[in-house]
């Protein structure tokens, strides 16, 4: 696959600009009309939810078959990366970040109140019963559970395969590739990416703008701080501000370390909430609402209450399914970033058990002991403070346990942290995709994103402009439905063409001895394994046999018309490449790298000490083809033998470009 000729800034302008000129406007018109604004959005909203609503459904139903297919397939085996890439983060850190940006916040203020509205409200049966009870779990499970993780997972997935496997850009665009071609460098593509910039910024902004309203009322709850818009753009230029830090700093050092200490507060806070509260009561619910779950999960799915019409659907499941699909670009966009190096199976594992089970055990913590208190112990005063004001009841829940007031401040400290680690990811990702899915962007192109969320956030709480443009967020779910399905195509066609190079490769795993190269005598091939060359030995192998190898093939393709480039590195990174154009079909790539290997301790080593025996290092050359390192050294070979085992690659590659073009 092919990219552009890189630009010389890192802004790509029709994205940014346009952008930006339809948020302004966005705002602006939410702004100085907010009650029109908001009629006219939630017209559209409301008409989607009558009409449309079977293929919402159906969409995220189709999402979770074919991720959960493509963990347990053939492609699962497949890297987010070349083959030979490792992960670029822990796996505590990985899980860190996927939580602190995807479900953190919402967690906060629905771990209770959700459980408790379903138990209070059930969209059918009798409220206030043990059933209710029941009810009230599973519909909160499938809500937080598989669903909501999958959608994040198949856009997150698409990202970072296309960009770490091919070489695309981590933006939006690069998800269609496989059905549009090289037209993702043009006007569809810049499309894609404005639609996702504002929906990020939008929904970070009203995300922001509504979360702050609910800080603002615990904090009057619990310290008596007035409910008023000062206070609350107080909170909102604090947030942005320390997420401004935070992106800054950068991913590893801000936005991982955030999320990792936001993680341990939320485990901190939901052990004790476990031990003071009916600790054996919580296991048996955990395991039982799991099971009920899952058990019903086919049924939930597609049950779209079409003979028991009821307005709690569009309240609740379609509400749900139209904003994590209208954060998946965002969310995906982070996720992707984090998960260089997987393999296709790790991540969906990761990416949709871990999460999942910890938020179902949020849940069942939070929600069961609220739903216990109601029903067995008569707090009915909880099941009111819910019904009168949601955004408090967390706090609430609290004051029934000991050290309430120390477990209040770790909750407010935690929906600090959470919005932060939103608004910092959420900046990261805008300013991604505003420059062309650049990496590495100026400090102040990163602030500049990170406090424009800011500054729409507080223009919308003044104006009373929130709810219409979280509307709008909302409704961009129905067309995005239709980029995503149509990119879940492009990812299924791109893997199966994979799959099908890896196979004819894996016949030649040996190299050049294979397949018809020049047999090197057993005396030569022995001195070769018992060989443990230094740096400088392949370099110069690379310099005086590699090099020359790939110019005589060089020269003989291009007498019959072919595009071809050797290039060689110096340095640390030294490595020859020898790369074939193909125009519009995929390019062959050959290169030879030196890498690096602890020497075996039954080496001798003379009389070096114990340090320098650890830090002696041997080196092999070895063979990378675009899809990564191929595990096999071809030091020591003849100029023969490496030409030979170029054209077996290039072979194998014309025959792979044959089976995909039948």
């Amino acid at each position: 696959m092919h990219t552009p000729t890189q630009r010389s800034g890192t802004i790509n302008p029709p994205v940014f600009y346009t952008s930006a000129a339809i948020i302004i406007a966005l705002v602006l018109f939410a702004s100085i009309a907010p009650d029109f604004a908001q009629t006219f959005f939630g017209a559209i909203q409301d008409w989607i939810m009558e009409n449309v609503s079977w293929f919402y459904v159906l969409t995220v139903a189709l999402i979770l078959i074919c991720i959960t297919v493509l963990a347990v397939s053939r492609f699962g085996d497949i890297k987010l990366g070349p083959d030979h890439s490792q992960p670029d983060y822990s796996n505590s850190s990985w899980f860190s970040m996927l939580f602190a940006a995807g479900m953190g916040i919402g967690l906060m203020f629905f771990g209770v109140a959700e459980p408790v509205m379903h138990f209070l409200t059930p969209p059918v049966g009798d409220p206030n019963t043990v059933e209710a009870a029941k009810e009230a779990m599973k519909l909160t499970f499938f809500h937080w559970g598989l669903h909501a993780w999958s959608i994040y997972a198949i856009v997150a997935l698409i990202l970072a395969f296309f960009s770490y496997r091919h070489g695309l850009p981590l933006t939006l665009r690069s998800a269609l590739y496989p059905l549009i071609g090289e037209r993702i460098y043009g006007p569809i593509g810049h499309a894609i990416d404005i639609f996702a910039i504002i929906g990020t910024v939008l929904g970070i902004a009203t995300s922001l703008g509504f979360g702050v309203l609910q800080i603002n009322s615990g904090f009057n709850y619990l310290f008596d701080i007035p409910v008023k818009v000062t206070v609350q753009v107080v909170l909102i230029i604090v947030a942005t501000g320390l997420a401004t830090l935070s992106v800054v700093s950068g991913l590893d050092k801000g936005i991982r370390r955030l999320s990792e200490t936001t993680l341990v507060l939320a485990v901190i806070l939901m052990l004790l909430v476990l031990t003071f509260g009916p600790t054996a009561f919580l296991f048996k619910s955990y395991i039982q609402n799991t099971g009920s779950y899952l058990s019903e999960i086919i049924n939930k799915t597609f049950n779209l209450y079409a003979y028991e019409p009821t307005d709690w659907i569009g309240g609740w499941t379609l509400f749900y399914w139209g904003w994590w699909i209208s954060w998946s670009p965002f969310v995906g966009m982070f996720i992707a970033r984090i998960s260089r190096g997987r393999t296709i199976r790790q991540f969906i594992t990761g990416v949709l058990l871990v999460p999942t089970g910890f938020t179902l055990a949020w849940m069942t913590v939070f929600g069961n002991s609220a739903i216990d208190m109601i029903l067995n112990q008569g707090m009915t005063g909880l099941a009111d403070m819910v019904s009168a004001d949601s955004s408090v009841a967390l706090f609430y829940f609290l004051e029934y346990f000991p050290f309430s007031s120390l477990l209040s401040f770790v909750a407010v400290t935690m929906v600090m942290l959470f919005f932060v680690t939103s608004a910092d990811s959420g900046s990261m990702v805008i300013d991604m995709l505003a420059s062309g899915g650049n990496l590495n962007t100026p400090i102040w192109q990163r602030v500049f994103w990170a406090s424009s969320v800011g500054i729409v956030a507080i223009a919308l709480l003044i104006s009373g402009g929130l709810k219409a443009l979280q509307t709008v967020t909302i409704a961009s779910a129905l067309p995005f439905s239709v980029v995503l399905l149509a990119s879940m195509w492009g990812l299924i066609k791109a893997l199966q063409l994979d799959v099908t190079k890896k196979e004819l490769l894996r016949y030649q795993s040996g190299g050049g001895s294979r397949l018809g190269a020049t047999p090197r005598s057993w005396q030569r091939r022995l001195r070769s394994m018992v060989n443990f060359p230094r740096r400088t030995h392949v370099k110069r192998f690379l310099d005086e046999v590699v090099t020359p190898a790939c110019n005589e093939v060089a020269d003989e393709l291009r007498k019959q018309g072919f595009t071809v480039e050797v290039r060689s590195a110096e340095g640390e990174d030294k490595r020859v490449q020898f790369e074939v154009q193909h125009d519009a079909e995929v390019n062959f790539l050959y290169c030879v790298r030196p890498r690096a290997y602890v020497l075996p301790d039954f080496i001798n080593q003379g009389d070096e000490g114990d340090e320098e025996r650890e830090e002696r290092k041997y080196f092999r050359a070895e063979v990378h083809l675009l899809e990564g390192g191929q595990d096999y050294d071809v030091m020591g070979w003849t100029r023969e033998e490496v030409i030979e085992d170029i054209l077996n690659q290039y072979e194998q590659h014309m025959h792979f470009l044959h089976v995909v073009r039948e």
